[in-house]
């Protein structure tokens, strides 16, 4: 059974992959393997932003402030997460961006998880 645990460190294991822990693109048999649900532990610095924005969006996202002030861009609307535990969620469809205002570290999970599927 222990095939099916697996303890890590989200800065660590997210290195190489853009703070993606859980998803599709975690090989078959890796109990972070998910079709269904995609994980991300993301450390942002001040200033940063998403290089374009996400159009035609197929999944649902939540996106939960763990430290920092993090701004995300929705049509028509900026919603600012300012306190620890602050979150905004989106559903299908919903074209997105974000920026962070300060050093930020944000969870956000996305479903369901869909192969190919990345945007710079």
């Amino acid at each position: 059974m222990s095939d099916q645990i697996y303890v890590g460190n989200a800065v660590a294991d997210g290195a190489d992959d853009d703070g993606w822990l859980l998803g599709h693109f975690r090989p078959p048999g890796d109990p972070r393997h998910s079709d269904e649900v995609e994980i991300k532990w993301g450390v942002h610095q001040p200033g940063e932003v998403r290089a374009r924005w996400v159009r035609g969006e197929t999944r649902t996202a939540l996106l939960v402030l763990v430290s920092g002030r993090f701004r995300v861009e929705l049509p028509g609307r900026s919603v600012l997460l300012a306190e620890p535990g602050d979150y905004v969620v989106w559903g299908r469809g919903v074209d997105h961006s974000w920026r962070a205002e300060e050093l930020s570290t944000v969870l956000t999970v996305r479903w369901p998880s869909v192969a190919g599927y990345r945007v710079g």
